[in-house]
């Protein structure tokens, strides 16, 4: 079993409240654990307005392949919400 995990910095132009976050993340986080089978959360920033931290981790029989399917999740965000800005990226194989 090979487990990677990207970890994605957003900004959230426009965004002036946390509930207004929450709006924005919680149905981008619900799109991408159906989209890519992965499991996704916000995991830092969670107190900044305009900014997040979100991870996802995929899990896959080969290390290729994990790595393959989380490379995919970033320009997808930027493809499929423009008011969205991927900030930075990075992976780590667990």
């Amino acid at each position: 079993m090979h487990v990677v995990a990207v970890e994605i910095e957003l900004h959230l132009p426009g965004v002036h409240s946390l509930k207004e976050k929450r709006s924005r993340l919680k149905p981008l986080l619900a799109r991408l654990q159906s989209h890519f089978n992965a499991a996704c959360a916000e995991t830092d920033l969670q107190n900044q307005h305009q900014r997040a931290i979100i991870t996802c981790v995929t899990v896959s029989t080969t290390g290729a392949h994990a790595e393959q399917m989380a490379r995919r999740i970033p320009p997808w965000i930027e493809r499929n919400r423009p008011d969205l800005d991927v900030i930075d990226e990075a992976y780590t194989h667990l």
